[in-house]
């Protein structure tokens, strides 16, 4: 893979790992970053000795947020411009799971790109949070409509409104994290979780993926039927007869991607 200036690109067996790198900055997301992490989850969406990713800040920071002076002049009609929002966005076209490491600050900005993949393992030092109210705007990359559905409606109002930050121990309990880490193991238990993902049936867990995410974007009805026939279709795939053959002649299963 290219190199990059602003993430670090690594491969960890079946794992792609990216770790934002703009330590001096707390990981703030400028345009570029933000255009080369895209580049790196599609570039590994797209091989297929990857099974999952990780995507991580340092233990300081995830991101603590936008990148104020890229936007503090801006007016309305260059911010529409600029496509920034819709590279977080794009994040939803990525087919294969990706998981956030989070450690330290995850605001703003940050705490949406967490958000939109698909699941976060945090360390104890994490922190939460939507501050763009201080700023005299609002969440604009999903904020209000992803931590919401994590939250609740009161806690994401509090959060939103009034700048309250979540520990890594209220994001659990919230249930906006899947697992809360020492700060020491946290990146590794982020990674290990996406091994044992990249392990099973590559097409199961992209449809799988698909379904959950079509839960929770859409209507109950429109959902159960498009997880129907995304169900009938892997009985067309190797992965499924391996698998069910592997299962009742107890061994493990070898699964192709196909």
């Amino acid at each position: 893979m290219k190199e990059f200036d602003n993430i670090l690109v690594e491969t960890r067996g079946r794992v792609g790992l990216i770790t934002l790198n703009r330590p001096d900055a707390f990981n703030a997301l400028n345009a570029a970053l933000l255009r080369e992490l895209m580049q790196a989850l599609q570039a590994f969406d797209a091989d297929e000795d990857v099974g999952a990713m990780v995507v991580a800040g340092n233990e300081k920071a995830f991101a603590a947020g936008a990148d104020i002076a890229e936007m503090a002049d801006a007016t309305a009609v260059e911010i529409l411009r600029s496509g920034r929002i819709d590279l977080f966005d794009a994040v939803m076209t990525i087919k294969k799971p990706v998981i956030a490491a989070v450690s330290g600050w995850c605001l703003g900005g940050g705490c949406e790109l967490a958000m939109s993949l698909d699941m976060i393992v945090a360390s104890e030092r994490a922190r939460f949070g939507q501050p763009e109210i201080n700023l005299g705007v609002i969440p604009g990359a999903g904020g209000t409509q992803r931590l919401t559905r994590a939250v609740g409606k009161v806690l994401a109002m509090e959060m939103v409104l009034n700048n309250r930050h979540l520990t890594a121990e209220e994001a659990l309990h919230y249930g906006l994290v899947n697992k809360v880490s020492p700060v020491e193991t946290y990146l590794e238990d982020a990674i290990k979780l996406a091994d044992q993902i990249a392990a099973r049936a590559p097409l199961a867990v992209q449809a799988a993926k698909a379904m959950v995410n079509h839960a929770f974007e859409s209507h109950l009805r429109d959902g159960l039927a498009d997880e129907r026939r995304a169900f009938y279709l892997l009985f067309a795939t190797e992965d499924q007869k391996e698998g069910m053959t592997a299962f009742l002649e107890k061994r493990d299963p070898d699964w192709k991607g196909r």
